[in-house]
């Protein structure tokens, strides 16, 4: 693209996209329309607010929909640490999806070798790490008669597609996908093209349609696995995966995604009420420099971190009280601290009822983990 630096995307670090339409461009990704988010049974609050913003194949998807036949969605998550509002996202979209046809069925991996690779986590550690991941999205609304769990070290056809895939992928053409990097990390990528594909292998009903809900961020796993589905399409009839993407929000700084490597910038779903509340309290805002300039000029609810990623992306559902709420923002009738004294009392009831919630999913999350599913 001439004249403009390429993005690039790290799906083990930090990324960060200004330009969602350039990103659509360079990599490919089609806007998700309002005519084609019309056709979905009905709209989570991610597809009405455009969070998320575009997608590979959905067409697909939706006219199995449409057709009473089946599909898969497939996630997963990488054990290195407790459930923050991040991974919430794609958890929710997982759970959406999965929830839109009788004929949907989710897979679900736990992405240990991953873990191993780029955190050095150990495998048992993963293991209870997954655990709490588990009774989180469980608490979500995950339904256990309809996912397949499996953690990757223990998937062995998972790791035997890895091995295959590695005939068709030379180091010059990983490097130009992820840049330099340790080559377990490139082994975790072919892995993980075996979990996008897992689905459509013949012990689970063989070549269908399949959705990987990801963010912007791990564009590069799909595009892989696209063209590894290419290539094996004549040996096991891969279909080629299909994406939804949504963007990337900032942690509670205002800076970068939320990550683990900024304490303050992180939200976890099972964290102490009033540590929560602290870090809410102190989250970025789009306020003025003072109360006067506030209630003259009004606020700027677009770039406050409290409307934007966590109200808007995250805990108010109701559309017409989120608009309200930006409004008494922008023309001044409301300041920061009572803006945030409000949200507050809506996150901290949310995080309340989930942590207990959470707390009775601990049984089903082991046989989940144990019996790869209950359905």
């Amino acid at each position: 693209m001439a004249g403009e630096e390429a993005f690039v995307l790290d799906p083990w670090g930090t990324s960060h996209v200004k330009d969602y339409d350039r990103l659509m461009k360079q990599f490919g990704i089609e806007p998700l329309t309002p005519e084609l988010a019309k056709r979905l049974p009905y709209q989570h609050r991610l597809v009405r607010r455009r969070l998320i913003f575009g997608h590979r194949d959905l067409e697909m998807i939706v006219k199995a929909i449409e057709g009473g036949t089946e599909y898969a969605v497939m996630t997963g998550i990488k054990p290195s640490g407790e459930f923050h509002l991040g991974t919430k996202l794609t958890s929710e979209e997982f759970i959406y999806f999965t929830s839109l046809s009788p004929k949907a069925r989710g897979f679900f991996a736990i992405a240990d070798l991953e873990a191993y690779a780029d955190n050095k986590i150990p495998l048992e550690e993963s293991y209870r790490i997954a655990l709490g991941n588990l009774m989180d999205m469980l608490a979500l609304g995950l339904d256990p008669r309809r996912v397949y769990v499996y953690r990757q070290s223990e998937e062995m056809p998972v790791l035997r597609l890895a091995f295959i895939f590695s005939r068709a992928v030379t180091y010059n053409t990983l490097e130009a996908i992820y840049g330099p990097r340790p080559f377990g990390l490139y082994f975790s990528a072919l892995v993980q093209a075996g979990d996008i594909l897992n689905p459509q292998l013949p012990h689970h009903g063989g070549p269908k349609p399949t959705l990987v809900p990801v963010g912007a961020d791990q564009d590069p796993h799909i595009r892989l696995t696209r063209d590894l589905a290419a290539k094996y399409r004549d040996e096991f009839g891969f279909l080629p995966p299909a994406a939804t993407y949504h963007r990337l929000l900032r942690d509670l700084t205002g800076q970068e995604k939320m990550s683990k490597r900024n304490p303050m910038g992180i939200l976890y779903l099972n964290e102490p009420l009033e540590s929560a509340r602290v870090k809410v309290m102190n989250a970025f805002t789009g306020g003025r420099a003072t109360a006067e300039e506030q209630r003259r000029l009004g606020g700027e609810p677009e770039k406050c971190v409290v409307f934007v990623e966590l109200l808007s992306a995250h805990f108010l559902e109701d559309d017409k009280l989120l608009e309200e709420w930006y409004w008494d923002c922008k023309t001044g009738r409301i300041l920061c601290g009572e803006c945030k004294a409000r949200a507050w009392e809506i996150i901290g009831s949310w995080l309340k009822s989930h942590q207990e919630k959470r707390a009775k999913m601990r049984d089903v999350a082991e046989r989940l983990l144990e019996e790869k599913t209950l359905g």
